[in-house]
């Protein structure tokens, strides 16, 4: 079983995650821009973070033979704060990277008056840099929060086939599925959906666009989710090729939009600037 993780933040995650995903099938991740839980007090905070998911972090994931691009954005609860805003003059230079593959993640936290704003202006950023976006849905009010990003989006310039609305469970399927987008959902230990509830929502729906991640950060998450919602499809009677296209060919077709994508880890260098993850040894 070959996976794609759509949607992780290995920046919170230790070498034994890297380890564990790669005996269990992962071969690439995306890491998209996020909270940290700590909240930043500068838009210098967000360019050292920046820096990091586009250097040390795939230096990290390729050691273990996975490949790392990340998207990058004002993340929707910093949004509402003035100190962190003036990041997105930051980010058209940020955006020509070759290892950044979407805007995001984006969208909406408390859905206030400010992440509206920074939620238009990051999607006409992706339209300008020819770049898909992956947009995160409030984990409150799940059904209107989606409603209001779907109207976001059919107001901006960006076509719903380039956008991923993440963080969906059973009430906001139904209508971002008929909105056009690609969907996200993101499998978790005791929140958002668990592998049961994936396999009802994919045998309703079926798997055309759907994205399956763990979305695993510094809370309580499992890297491995992908792989159990992979296991659990199987024991469920999904073909080989049913999870072969939730799990790998559909990331790999969302992110392909970017122009950007490559899976390719090998030759790899031995330090980043000068640092090694090993510890006492060669």
């Amino acid at each position: 079983m070959r996976i794609f993780d759509p949607h992780i933040h290995m920046t919170s995650r230790t070498t034994d995650d890297y380890e564990a995903m790669h005996a269990a099938g992962v071969r690439a991740v995306v890491e998209p821009s996020f909270w940290l839980g700590q909240p930043r007090t500068s838009p210098a905070s967000f360019l050292d973070y920046f820096d990091s998911l586009l250097g040390w972090e795939p230096f990290r994931a390729a050691q273990y033979g996975i490949a790392h691009h990340c998207t990058l954005a004002l993340n929707p609860k910093e949004a509402n704060d003035p100190r962190c805003v003036p990041v997105l003059d930051e980010l058209p230079r940020y955006l020509v990277k070759d290892q950044v593959v979407a805007v995001g993640e984006i969208g909406y936290d408390s859905m206030t008056p400010a992440e509206d704003t920074a939620l238009a202006a990051q999607l006409q950023l992706a339209a300008d840099n020819g770049l898909p976006a992956l947009v995160h849905t409030p984990h409150r009010d799940k059904l209107a929060g989606l409603r209001r990003t779907l109207d976001a989006v059919r107001e901006s310039a960006l076509s719903p086939d380039r956008v991923l609305v993440d963080h969906l469970n059973e009430t906001t399927v139904k209508e971002a599925k008929d909105s056009g987008c690609w969907l996200g959902f993101s499998v978790y230990p005791d929140t958002k959906m668990d592998e049961e509830r994936m396999v009802a929502v994919l045998r309703e729906y079926g798997p055309e666009q759907v994205l399956v991640n763990s979305a695993a950060d510094w809370g309580r998450s499992d890297p491995l989710k992908t792989r159990r919602v992979g296991d659990a499809l199987l024991k469920a009677g999904f073909t080989d090729d049913d999870v072969d296209r939730v799990l790998w060919r559909n990331p790999v077709a969302f992110y392909g939009l970017s122009g950007r994508l490559s899976l390719d880890v090998t030759g790899t260098d031995a330090t980043h600037e000068g640092n090694t993850i090993l510890r006492g040894g060669e």
